[in-house]
């Protein structure tokens, strides 16, 4: 697989190998603080796999919004690690995973549960946008 190009902010040596690969860090790769400000505004946010925008159609009815108001729910103690993300279509970007657990309503049983949410994420190269690579429970 020739990779075409690192879309993300960080563009430290991608991986020779394809799939997923750990970053070796000691935190996170992105200021939480500046995703959530790039996050406020939906319109910066582009869903960037399609396993992404099919998790989000699920869940969320692709409704950035509520994937905005998810990102800005995040705390740092919420980080997992970072890893090499490809999209499927030859680019890399380097992404922040991170989980978090919601009490939520639940519409048909009207009872409240503990939902956990996984998002993964990367700044893009510009600067402008949030890449959102992974949001599932």
């Amino acid at each position: 697989m020739v990779i075409k190009s690192v879309l993300s902010e960080y563009s430290s040596t991608p991986p020779d190998q394809p799939g997923r690969v750990k970053i070796d860090a000691d935190g996170p790769l992105y200021d939480l603080a500046r995703v959530k400000a790039l996050a406020a505004n939906e319109d910066q946010i582009l869903v960037w796999t399609a396993k992404c925008r099919k998790d989000v159609l699920n869940l969320f009815d692709s409704d950035l919004v509520q994937v905005a108001e998810l990102i800005q729910a995040l705390t740092t103690a919420d980080y997992i690690d970072s890893e090499w993300c490809e999209n499927g279509r030859g680019a890399l970007a380097a992404c922040d995973a991170y989980r978090i657990r919601r009490q939520e309503t639940i519409p048909a049983t009207g009872r409240s549960m503990t939902v956990s949410y996984f998002v993964k994420f990367a700044i893009g190269k510009t600067g402008r946008l949030v890449l959102m690579v992974s949001c599932h429970v």
